[in-house]
């Protein structure tokens, strides 16, 4: 165990220092934080408060989000395949569950830094510039809140976390650079527009009852953000129960995505280095 959590440090600090020393990051990230502040400015979700800044960002997220997580972690495995400096870890012995969690973990704390400092910009924006009467610090229903736009924020991260998931096991596939960022663009919208149009398909072809819509919309990954989004943070600021979708199959939905694609590249790369 000492050895894999040697191995697991080593990989993790070298894809901190990937990150830092990468400019498209930077660029990456400043890119974003703009869009999020420009999208919050012009909706007049900002002068309004936390709440309808929140409906803004919603639906652009669910595009930007997917797109952030490719930039990030697309090259994260295919590039040292490249190098050749997979073929180096295997003579280390590194196993490939090791190897996996350092470049996801790695990827992921800047992934979340670019997500996280966006939406506390626009969250200090708003304090400064909402009208007073969405200024109240509250925790209880019916209320503007800070803290619902905080929750708003965990939920977003997790929704990238999960789609980063996604790009790492897309990037173990791939065989070159360019092969990873078509498969994981295809991939993404594969998984977030053709979820919601198998929903809608299920429905209009009735192989999908009513009854069974939650649970189908919490299989897809932007729908089951949307439905965690409009039950615990809409639907707790307005007072009311949006009925939109069942938060606990929604976040099990968006967790199942996140470690079934891990354990899934956990498996194929481990079957490369047989």
């Amino acid at each position: 165990m000492s050895s894999a959590r040697t191995q697991f440090r080593a990989l993790f600090v070298r894809e901190l220092q990937t990150v830092v020393r990468t400019r498209v990051y930077l660029l990456v990230a400043l890119g974003v934080w703009a869009l999020v502040v420009a999208l919050v400015a012009t909706g007049g979700g900002g002068e309004s408060g936390y709440l309808p800044a929140v409906v803004d960002l919603l639906l652009p997220l669910e595009l930007l989000v997917p797109a952030v997580a490719i930039a990030v972690g697309y090259r994260s495995v295919v590039a040292d395949l490249e190098r050749g400096e997979l073929a180096v870890l295997e003579s280390y012995d590194v196993p490939a569950w090791v190897y996996v969690a350092a470049i996801y973990a790695g990827r992921a704390i800047a992934l979340s830094a670019i997500l996280v400092g966006g939406l506390l910009i626009t969250a200090v924006l708003i304090a400064v510039s909402a009208s007073p009467d969405t200024g109240i610090y509250a925790t209880h229903t019916g209320v503007d809140s800070p803290v619902l736009f905080g929750r708003f924020i965990a939920l977003t991260v997790l929704y990238g976390l999960t789609m980063l998931g996604l790009v790492v096991l897309v990037s173990v596939v791939a065989r070159s650079t360019r092969t990873a960022l078509a498969l994981a663009a295809g991939g993404v919208v594969l998984v977030v527009a053709g979820g919601d149009a198998l929903v809608i398909l299920g429905l209009t072809e009735e192989w999908l009852s009513a009854e069974s819509l939650f649970g189908s919309l919490a299989t897809v990954p932007n729908s089951a953000y949307r439905g965690l989004v409009f039950e615990t943070v809409v639907g707790v600021a307005s007072g009311v129960e949006t009925g939109y979708a069942a938060a606990r199959w929604s976040a099990l939905g968006l967790v199942g995505w996140l470690v079934g694609s891990l354990m899934l590249a956990v498996g194929l790369l481990g079957r490369r280095q047989r």
